[in-house]
């Protein structure tokens, strides 16, 4: 089975990007399936059950979601290996800018839209700088001089990837997106082993384990203090 992990800021447009990528899987007969990975709630397992494709959902509540994608992942793969799918795709919560959802040998794909801002690509860390394939969104409702800035800050923050614009609307680049997931991603037997692309936060600090109280006397593990000069 081939695995791909599809990750991008919150509302970048990453659920309609993967459902039209499918789509043109699927027109090609491949079978394909989701596991989608969240916080506290989402609908957009709905949303993939409406084009009916396979869907899995695991939310995060209070851990990190990256965290959690981390250590749920090998049951992810095996449900999409039970499932007899040919390519299984992770859609990440995307609300950590320091975190990444990305593994060595595995198709990563980096979302980000063109209503973000340019100085986006260089906030969003290593789900963006460590991709393979950079999808650029909403290309649509900004100007081509808009688009051509946007795609080269995109290009700075990482000079590796194939980047691609796709409208998760009408499909535009969805084709092409599909094209370069199939012959990027290697079949892969197992995930157990794989490492991240890129580590995760070093330690854990007080409020990670639960702490509500403000004041240094609470403060323990990993604490960074902000240092400021007068004006």
């Amino acid at each position: 089975m081939k695995l791909v992990t599809v990750a991008g800021p919150p509302s970048c447009g990453k659920t309609s990007v993967i459902i039209r990528t499918i789509l043109e899987l699927r027109a090609r007969g491949r079978n394909a399936g989701v596991v989608k990975f969240d916080c506290l709630s989402t609908d957009d397992d709905e949303r993939y059950r409406t084009f009916e494709i396979p869907v899995g959902k695991g939310l995060s509540q209070s851990t990190c979601p990256d965290h959690y994608f981390a250590t749920n992942i090998e049951e992810a793969f095996r449900w999409g290996e039970d499932s007899g799918f040919d390519i299984l795709f992770t859609e990440s919560a995307g609300l950590c800018n320091r975190c990444s959802p990305h593994l060595k040998s595995v198709v990563a794909v980096a979302i980000v839209d063109n209503l973000s801002g340019v100085t986006t690509p260089r906030k969003v860390g290593p789900m963006l700088k460590t991709a393979d394939i950079v999808a650029i969104t909403k290309g649509d409702i900004v100007s081509q001089a808009e688009r051509e800035v946007f795609a080269t800050h995109v290009r700075i923050a990482n000079r590796k990837a194939k980047i691609i614009p796709v409208n998760g609307l009408n499909g535009q680049g969805a084709f092409e997106l599909s094209r370069l997931i199939v012959e990027s991603a290697n079949e892969v037997s197992t995930v157990t082993g794989l490492r991240l692309r890129f580590p995760m936060p070093s330690a854990v600090c007080s409020y990670c384990l639960g702490e509500r109280r403000i004041g240094a006397q609470h403060q323990i593990g990993n604490v960074t203090p902000l240092q400021l000069e007068a004006v």
